[in-house]
């Protein structure tokens, strides 16, 4: 089964998406894993589907959560909770 890959879709100067990364990155380190941080406006598909709906976090390409970080459910799907 491959690694699980975390991403979050952000953009600069946006609040809940700082917030947003600081969870995830904790519950990424508690299952060993690095996110990727992906700034929405840096490309111009992802801005047009996203628009201000962002942060979005993304587990496997799929979308897990968008505004906050579920992270009951999260922890779950990642096998750490």
């Amino acid at each position: 089964m491959p690694e699980p890959r975390l991403e979050l879709l952000t953009r600069a100067g946006c609040h809940l998406c700082e917030v947003a990364a600081e969870t995830l990155n904790r519950l990424a380190d508690e299952a060993g894993l690095v996110p990727r941080l992906v700034d929405v406006d840096a490309d111009a598909d992802l801005r047009a589907e996203y628009g201000d709906r962002v942060p979005v976090v993304l587990l496997d390409g799929r979308e897990h959560s968008y505004f906050t970080v579920d992270v009951a459910r999260l922890r779950r799907d990642l096998g750490t909770g």
